[in-house]
């Protein structure tokens, strides 16, 4: 059997495109009928997944503006989504089992990108306070014209990182207080890794893979690699965290290769971080997120 998204996740049943399109016509000229008589988009078409991302933001999340140049990250929503309910479980252990909702609830996402995307839905789902990062100066601004045109900016700022050594350091201020950090590290470790994995996506999408493919869902360099990987990313994180174990409830990350784990794992205990894994179910695809607190 195929385990669905997290229960209160607005994206378990099937996309309702009609409705999608009644409230963004634009995506109207890339629905179609696939072979098991169902209407779809291409997924493995950027603009198509831009033009659905539009009309879910707009339905779901009331965002009426969202626009991202054609060479940033567009991301499935659903598995953001995700992300975002299950770290409200998370915190919620603390506060015995009740959700937590309002500006109180302050939220540091790492590496926000252009798209924003886990601050959208996380303020408009919850009303959390999210600060994110950024190392790319276009993808900031980007970022920041989506937070204005939707007046999100009492909710939603972000913080540029000069120093792409760090992560959390000349980010979080001095007896500054979050109650979770989330993070979608870069997954690859080399631009020709990230081009292989996306020859990878559209094979497995049924389509004809061309020697130089565009990038699946688009991304920039940062986005999408980065020295080292995630392993050499999360590790980083891990050892940086420490450093600020008082001011942070919890911290997690993204996990995409489950090998990775076993060193984790191993560096958490060497610093006497408590932790637990989580897992996350989009269709045949699993993906973890790692949490840890001192």
């Amino acid at each position: 059997m195929t385990k669905t998204l997290h229960p209160r996740n607005k994206h378990n049943s099937s996309y309702d495109f009609q409705k999608l399109i009644e409230v963004y016509p634009e995506l109207k000229s890339f629905v179609f009928v696939n072979s098991y008589g169902n209407e779809s988009v291409d997924f493995a078409n950027p603009e198509a997944v831009r033009a659905l991302n539009k009309a879910i933001l707009k339905q779901d999340y009331q965002i009426n503006h969202y626009e991202l140049p054609k060479t940033n990250l567009v991301p499935p929503i659903p598995g953001r989504a995700d992300y975002i309910h299950y770290v409200a479980d998370l915190l919620a252990k603390g506060i015995n089992g009740t959700l937590p909702t309002g500006s109180g609830i302050k939220i540091l996402d790492i590496g926000t990108g252009a798209n924003c995307i886990y601050p959208i839905i996380g303020h408009q789902t919850y009303g959390w306070t999210f600060v994110g990062t950024e190392i790319d100066k276009p993808a900031k601004i980007t970022a920041e014209k989506i937070i204005h045109s939707n007046e999100l900016q009492k909710a939603i700022t972000i913080r540029f990182q000069d120093n792409k050594r760090n992560i959390l350091k000349n980010i979080i201020q001095e007896n500054e207080k979050f109650d979770c950090i989330i993070c979608n590290p870069p997954f690859h470790d080399s631009r020709e890794a990230a081009t292989q994995g996306t020859k990878r996506k559209l094979k497995n999408l049924g389509q004809a893979v061309e020697e130089k493919p565009v990038l699946n869902f688009g991304g920039q360099n940062n986005e999408l690699w980065c020295e080292g990987g995630e392993k050499a990313f999360i590790t980083n994180f891990i050892y940086e965290s420490k450093h600020f174990k008082n001011q942070i409830k919890w911290f997690t990350t993204l996990v995409s290769k489950k090998d990775h784990l076993k060193e984790f794992f191993r560096i958490l205990k060497k610093l006497d971080a408590k932790f637990e894994t989580i897992e996350m179910h989009q269709g045949n695809k699993i993906t973890r997120i790692l949490a840890w607190q001192f």
